[in-house]
Formats: C-alpha cells, sequence, structure tokens
C-alpha cells in the first residue's frame, strides 16, 4: 500500500511498483487523500486491515508517502499548523499502530528538517543517529510521527530522511526556477543554506528497493549524490534551460526572511543507506539532467 499516492513522491511510488523489472505482487494498493484520509484513525484502521486480507503473495508492506508541506503557513497559520501535526505526526503514529495490527511493515518517509547543527559548527554529510533539533512547526511534527512509528512498530519500520524534493508533477523548485528565468533578467537566491536537491523517482526506486530488502528496522538517510546550495541548484536548472547562470545571483538567508526556519546544512551522508546493501541514489546533478530530458514541461515553470 502506498498512502500519500498523489503526490509527486507517492506517483513515482505506484508507478515503480508497477514497473516490468519489478517483482510482481498480485495487488498494489495505491491510497491518495481522496480515498484515505490517513488523519481519520477508524478508516486508516479499515483501509489497512481490508488491504491485508486481500490475496497477496509475500509480506505487507506500507509506504507513507503523505505529508503536509506548507512549512511557512504551518508557522502563521493556526489551522496550517494542526494540519500539519494531524498529518505528520499523528497519522504516522496511526498507520503503523494498524500494520502492526495485520503483521504488515511500514516504511515512513521523513525529511532533513529534523535534523541540528552539527557541535562547534562542523560541516560534514549528516548520519541518522546525530542530533535532531527541530525548529518550526512542520520540523516538530516530522520528527513527532517518526516516533511514533518508532514507537508502534519497533520491529518492522523503515524511517527514511531525505531532502530537498522535486518531481515530475505539482509546483516545486525547478518549476519555479524554470518561471522566473522567463520572467527576470537577474534573480537572488539563497547561496548560504547547502543540502542534497532529489529527484523523486530516484527516491521512489529506493523505498521500493528498501522495503524488498531484508535490511533491519531502523533510521537511514537517502537523497541525490553531492551537495550544492540553493543558489547553485537554481544555476543548474537555468543551464538547463540553455540560460546563462550568472543570471542568478548569490544572497544570504538573512535577504529573504521566511517565517519558517530552514536548515543551514542538510547535506545527508548515506553510509546508513549503503551499509544496508542498498544503491545510492544517483548525484544530483545527473538526477536533474535525467528529470528534464524525462519530463520537459519541467522547464515550462
Amino acid at each position: 500500500m502506498v498512502t500519500g499516492a498523489g503526490g509527486a513522491l507517492g506517483q513515482d511510488l505506484v508507478a515503480r511498483l508497477a514497473a516490468p523489472d519489478v517483482p510482481p505482487t498480485d495487488s498494489v494498493r495505491a491510497q491518495p487523500r481522496a480515498t484515505l484520509d490517513v488523519t481519520d484513525a477508524d478508516a486508516v484502521r479499515a483501509a489497512v486491515h481490508a488491504w491485508a486480507a486481500a490475496p497477496g503473495e509475500g509480506p505487507a508492506v506500507l509506504i507513507n508517502a503523505s505529508a503536509y508541506t506548507a512549512v511557512d503557513r504551518a508557522e502563521t497559520d493556526e489551522d496550517a499548523a494542526a494540519a500539519a501535526w494531524a498529518v505528520n505526526a499523528e497519522a504516522p503514529g496511526l498507520l503503523a499502530a494498524a500494520c502492526a495490527e495485520v503483521g504488515a511493515a511500514m516504511v515512513h518517509v521523513s525529511t532533513d528538517y529534523v535534523l541540528g547543527p552539527l557541535p562547534g559548527g562542523e560541516r560534514r554529510p549528516l548520519e541518522p543517529d546525530d542530533p535532531v533539533a527541530p525548529t518550526g512547526v512542520y520540523a516538530r511534527s516530522k520528527l513527532a510521527g517518526e516516533e511514533r512509528v518508532r514507537a508502534a512498530r519497533p520491529g518492522a519500520h523503515h524511517v527514511v530522511r531525505s531532502a530537498w524534493l522535486y518531481g515530475a508533477t505539482g509546483q516545486n523548485f525547478v518549476r519555479t526556477m524554470a518561471r522566473l528565468a522567463r520572467e527576470r533578467d537577474t534573480l537572488d537566491v539563497v547561496d548560504d543554506q547547502h543540502g542534497s536537491p532529489t529527484w523523486t523517482a530516484d527516491l521512489a526506486d529506493g523505498l521500493v528497493a528498501l522495503a524488498r530488502s531484508s535490511a533491519p528496522a531502523g533510521t537511514r538517510h537517502a537523497a541525490g549524490g553531492g551537495a550544492t546550495t540553493w543558489c547553485g541548484f537554481a544555476r543548474a536548472v537555468f543551464a538547463e534551460m540553455g540560460a546563462d547562470p550568472e543570471r542568478v545571483r548569490p544572497c544570504d538567508t538573512a535577504s529573504f526572511p521566511r517565517p519558517a526556519p530552514r536548515p543551514a546544512w542538510s547535506v545527508l551522508s548515506d553510509a546508513s543507506w549503503r551499509a544496508a546493501g542498498l544503491a545510492p541514489l544517483p548525484a544530483w546533478r545527473d538526477a536533474l539532467r535525467t528529470a528534464v530530458a524525462r519530463h520537459p514541461d519541467l522547464l515550462l515553470g
């Protein structure tokens, strides 16, 4: 079962599970928000029990790609904050508890936002056991979701943190930069926040591989290989469009204050991923090139 199946990552997960090179299963049940409200405890329990009771081959695995990601709105609007908590914190616990009742494993997608700065300002790729220090409603809700999954399904869960996601559908950084490239002569983009852009199709491949593996329960990081800044990412988008990357000018975070704080350093290490025998995700720059080749409309803004 894939919850959050209507989002960019969820759609890629469903497509990956239907790909001809994936070992066959009797069924892949896609659950977008329209068919399953993951914040409704009764609905979650009924859906998971019905799914687990259907004929199938091998163990049952639920991959939760549901998330409330309007991070700034969650800081400024009480209803949005409540929605973020319901989807990101409470729903994963409901799903994990239902999985425990039917003996299903759970893969839960989390975020770099839960992690804090390294001691002494050290800059190295972040490991799953590095300090957590979420700031803001979104980050705190995502950490709470992780904790509830671990508590409800201790021996059969995988928490996977990723970062800087963009996909073929919906609004994302790539589409926004492509649109602004057409609208403005120059563009100021933050150059003091570092991370690893992640193409959702690549993450979907990795999550499916994890779900089918014999890796022990735990928390792992999976993101595009290498690191850049938002400015570097924007310049790469311009380059893919054939536009001059120098039209993107670097600035600092203080120049663009936002309601929700962003991590200054969220480069994720894939050591825990590779230690589980899983192939690392492609380098972020190669992934962007592949993404726009497969989906040219990304560059239409």
